[in-house]
């Protein structure tokens, strides 16, 4: 019977990182490695083995990856642009057999990912892995996370937490899948548990090589922004009349964020990315609502039922760690 032993991770400590790393050790099945800068200083969890490397050194970077199973990246959006090349580089070249890229969150290539600019350098990423014939991508389709989205900035899905106020994208109904950090760690480490072939007739469909140049779909909630306002109002003991409610025309919106983002204003690629998943649903936008043309995968990584409304109240009372850490 034949698993995935042993992982290693990119930003172990990072926003989405922390959380995969630590539900990758809750499942005791794998060996852990954090790839780090030779000069960071970062402390990492118990059980977590290190591996320092030069980015500019590309033997570094292979020598850290040789043995692995699986190449784990996750990085901020500021992180240098060709980082990422160097790594899948790097794992080909140590025989890596699996990549899970930076690619957290949405479907690169859904066609709306170009409309939201992360299209093209995801798509790139892929095609580097697979022009070099060793590895296989598989990326995780996420949503937006929710905690972050929710109250972090009103460029995201429209809430004003602090000033009681919300800017609902054309009626706000339609609705968008999103998913919380807890899963998603869930999600992975569930993922990395499973089989990594089929074994006697097997369905192959349930196994980690059944996802080989795939993406794996799955989410928390099926949510629209109304949804989440109700959900607000009952974990803040608010009414409707307490807020400030106003609508934006979501076609309007994008087009203003896009001109904002291309005249050097990073709010405005912050805005366009969340309001384009937000065209109302039977525009032909499927990529916020991802569930409607593709196989969630809940079920097979024994994803949990979360309960909507505490992780609103716990995104509400964490609000100003996030936007301290995250934006």
């Amino acid at each position: 019977m034949s698993y995935l032993k042993k992982v290693a991770i990119v930003g172990a400590t990072g926003t989405i990182g922390q959380y995969i790393v630590r539900e990758i050790l809750k499942a005791q099945k794998h060996e852990v490695t954090a790839i780090t800068r030779s000069a960071s200083n970062t402390v990492m969890p118990e059980g977590v083995n290190v591996a320092k490397v030069d980015y500019d050194n590309q033997s570094t970077l292979v020598s850290a990856l040789r043995g692995q199973d699986v190449l784990i990246i996750t990085m901020a959006s500021s992180a240098p642009k060709d980082i990422q090349i160097k790594l899948v580089e790097a794992a080909a070249e140590a025989d890596v057999p699996y990549i899970i890229p930076n690619g957290w969150g949405l479907d690169a290539t859904h066609p709306v990912s170009d409309d939201v600019f992360l299209g093209p350098p995801q798509r790139a990423v892929y095609k580097r892995i697979e022009e070099l014939g060793k590895s296989a991508w598989i990326n995780f389709v996420s949503g937006f996370w929710y905690e972050f989205s929710l109250v972090g900035s009103p460029n995201a899905y429209g809430f004003d937490i602090d000033n009681r106020s919300v800017t609902f994208y054309d009626d706000g109904t339609a609705r968008i899948n999103t998913s919380t950090w807890d899963q998603t760690g869930r999600a992975v480490a569930n993922f990395l548990s499973l089989k990594e072939k089929p074994e006697n007739g097997e369905d192959e469909r349930l196994t980690i090589s059944g996802f080989k140049n795939r993406n794996v779909f799955f989410s928390s909630f099926l949510v629209s922004q109304k949804d989440m306002f109700q959900s607000i109002l009952r974990a803040t003991g608010t009414k409707e009349e307490d807020w400030k409610i106003t609508h934006e025309p979501s076609e309007q919106r994008y087009k203003s964020a896009v001109e904002s983002f291309r005249q050097g204003n990073r709010d405005g690629f912050v805005r366009a990315m969340f309001t384009r998943m937000f065209y109302p649903e039977g525009s032909g936008n499927s990529a916020g609502a991802f569930e409607a043309t593709n196989n969630l995968q809940n079920d097979l990584l024994n994803l949990p039922k979360e309960e909507f409304d505490e992780l609103t109240k716990a995104a509400i009372e964490n609000a100003e760690k996030f936007r301290r850490n995250y934006f």
